[in-house]
C-alpha cells in the first residue's frame, strides 16, 4: 500500500485560500476558512479537514453558503452577545464568535456569544482551543442535522451536536481539549472507517432498516447511535436547546429539509469563554493542570490526556507535511486543487 502523500501546511493552506477566494468568498474569510480546513488534517482528524472542500464549495455555487455574508451582531449585553452570520462560511464565523466570547471574558470574567444562521464548523475542537491558547477556558457546542438514533428509535431523530471543553496548560499552544460528539464515533469518522477499509466495531450504528450493523456504508444509509445509550441522547437534547431553542433558530430537524450535504445552512452554535484571572488566576490552573495530569500518568499509566495525540500529530506533520489520502487528493483534483 502507498503511503499518503504529504504536503507543507502553509502550502495546502494558500491552496485552500485560492479556491475559496476563487469561488467569492473574501481572502481575510478564506484564509482563516483555510487554516481550520487544514488545521483537523494537520492534527491527524482527517473526517473534518480538506476533505469537506468539495461541499463547501458546491454550497457556495448554489447559495446554500453565502459567500459574502452579511455577519452582525444583534444583541449585546455585558458579557453576552447574539452573532448572526448570515450563512456564510461557517469556520471563519465560529472564529469570530469565539474570539467575542474570549474579549468579554477579559472584561467580565466570563463571555457568551450564541451564533445563529451559521453553516458546518468542520471540528468544534478549532474553537474551544482558540480560546485556550489565548489563556481563557473555551467551550463551545452547535446543533446539526439528525444522523443519531435515540431513545429507541431506529432512525435519525437527533443531531450528533458536539461539545469541545479547551483548557489551558503550560505549554501555551498545546491545551488539553475533550470535544466528543455525542454518538459512539462521529459520521466523519464512519466515513473514514469506509475510505481506509477499517472494520466498524460492533455498537457503533443502525443500517436504514434499523438493524444493527458493522458496516460502514451502512451505516452511512442509516444512523449512528449515541454513546451510553440515554446519556448521549440525553446531552444532545440539552446541546440541541442551549443553541437553537435558546437562539429561537432552525432546530436538527428544520435545518436540512431533506439534504444530505452536511452544510447545516441556519444551525446554531453557542461559544463560552473563562477568564481565569477572575478566579484562582491562570498560572494557579495551569500549574494545577500540570499537577493533576502528572498524578494520573504515574497511577494509570500509560495516560494520554484529552488532545495530546492531536498535539503531537501537529508537530510531525509540520516537519513532515500533512498526509492525505489519495481519495482525498483525487477528490481535491477534481474541483481544481492540485496536490
Amino acid at each position: 500500500m502507498n503511503a499518503a502523500p504529504r504536503i507543507s501546511f502553509p502550502v495546502l493552506c494558500q491552496k485552500i485560500t485560492n479556491a475559496l477566494t476563487a469561488a467569492g468568498v473574501p481572502n481575510d474569510l478564506a484564509e482563516l476558512e483555510a487554516k481550520i480546513l487544514v488545521e483537523s488534517d494537520l492534527l491527524g482528524v482527517p473526517s473534518h479537514g480538506v476533505r469537506m472542500l468539495p461541499g463547501l464549495l458546491a454550497a457556495l455555487r448554489d447559495g446554500r453558503v453565502k459567500a459574502q455574508p452579511n455577519i452582525q451582531f444583534t444583541r449585546q449585553f455585558a458579557a453576552t452577545s447574539m452573532l448572526d452570520a448570515d450563512n456564510g462560511p461557517g469556520r471563519s464565523a465560529a472564529c469570530r464568535a469565539m474570539d467575542d466570547a474570549v474579549n468579554r471574558a477579559r472584561q467580565f470574567g466570563i463571555g457568551a456569544c450564541l451564533a445563529v444562521r451559521t453553516t458546518h464548523w468542520g471540528r468544534a475542537h478549532a474553537y474551544s482551543s482558540r480560546a485556550a491558547c489565548q489563556g481563557f477556558v473555551g467551550l463551545c457546542t452547535t446543533n446539526a442535522m439528525p444522523t443519531m438514533a435515540g431513545w429507541g428509535a431506529t432512525s435519525r431523530v437527533l443531531g450528533n451536536n458536539p461539545l469541545a471543553v479547551a483548557i489551558p496548560r503550560a505549554d501555551a499552544d498545546a491545551p488539553l481539549v475533550l470535544d466528543m460528539a455525542m454518538s459512539q464515533a462521529a459520521v466523519g469518522k464512519v466515513g473514514t472507517s469506509l475510505r481506509e477499509g477499517q472494520a466498524i466495531p460492533p455498537g457503533w450504528g443502525l443500517d436504514a432498516q434499523g438493524q444493527p450493523s458493522t458496516d460502514a456504508k451502512a451505516i452511512l444509509a442509516g444512523a449512528v447511535l449515541p454513546f451510553g445509550g440515554h446519556k448521549g441522547a440525553g446531552l444532545a437534547l440539552v446541546m440541541e436547546l442551549l443553541t437553537a431553542a435558546l437562539g429561537g433558530g432552525a432546530f436538527g430537524n428544520e435545518i436540512s429539509a431533506g439534504d444530505r450535504s452536511g452544510i447545516d445552512p441556519d444551525a446554531s452554535k453557542l461559544f463560552i469563554a473563562l477568564n481565569p484571572e477572575a478566579f484562582g488566576g491562570l498560572e494557579v490552573l495551569t500549574r494545577r493542570v500540570a499537577d493533576y495530569l502528572g498524578h494520573l500518568g504515574e497511577v494509570a499509566a500509560p495516560f494520554t490526556w484529552p488532545g495530546e495525540r492531536g498535539w503531537a500529530s501537529r508537530d510531525t506533520n509540520l516537519v513532515q507535511g500533512v498526509p492525505l489520502h489519495t481519495d482525498i487528493v483525487a477528490q481535491l483534483a477534481e474541483v481544481g486543487v492540485v496536490i
